[in-house]
């Protein structure tokens, strides 16, 4: 059985931490892109012509892996 490629291609779970109000995004994921991992969050909007949309953040994976390394312990 051959491993699957997930080169350029990635995925949003619903963020199942989210509550009624708050800023965190509704989803959350990762993508992966020519072999580098992104980390992804999206939040459901709506525009002023009342069109549903998804805006979309995306952040190097490794940075927040990055940021706990430099907390001293």
């Amino acid at each position: 059985m051959s491993e699957y490629d997930n080169t350029n291609s990635g995925v949003l779970f619903a963020n199942k931490y989210k509550e009624e109000g708050d800023s965190r995004p509704d989803f959350v994921g990762t993508i992966d892109v020519d072999g580098t991992e992104y980390r992804l969050a999206g939040w459901k909007n709506t525009s002023k012509q009342g069109k549903r949309y998804i805006s979309v953040k995306v952040e190097d994976a490794k940075a927040e892996d990055k940021e706990k390394e430099d907390v001293p312990f």
